[in-house]
């Protein structure tokens, strides 16, 4: 008589059809793969604590803890990043503007000055005009 063992971490969210499910899945397999009677092949699930699961030298319980730190972490890091990133872009698009404005304004000085020095030329052009009839 086959007898199958299921060994799975005791969290209350593994449902009697999931239960039902690899029950059925595991009967099947060694059904088609051993060629076993499915009247006699017993499966069994266990579920085990996680206080009494160890991985790597940890209990499992250790071990989704520091995850979900780490993840909340990574999240706040990620969010920090984010709002960093926005920061600069508003920075760029600040500085841009003003480069913008201090360019108009420039030209808008060039404009005058070159206004003013076709002034003074026609100016100097008249005078020297006025000089020539003397």
């Amino acid at each position: 008589m086959p007898y199958v063992n299921i060994k799975i971490t005791k969290e209350g969210n593994v449902t009697p059809e999931q239960k039902r499910q690899l029950i059925e899945g595991a009967t099947k397999l060694l059904a088609d793969v051993l060629h076993k009677n499915t009247k006699t092949l017993v499966v069994t699930i266990d579920e085990v604590d996680t206080d009494n699961w160890g991985i790597g030298g940890l209990p499992v319980t250790e071990i989704r803890k520091i995850a979900k730190e780490k993840a909340a972490a990574e999240a706040a890091a990620a969010k920090e990043a984010a709002k960093a990133q926005k920061k600069a872009e508003k920075a760029e698009e600040k500085a841009a503007a003003k480069a913008e404005k201090e360019t108009a304004k420039a030209a808008k000085a060039e404009e005058k000055a070159k206004k003013e020095a076709e002034k003074a030329a026609a100016k100097a052009a008249k005078k020297e005009k006025k000089a020539k009839k003397k």
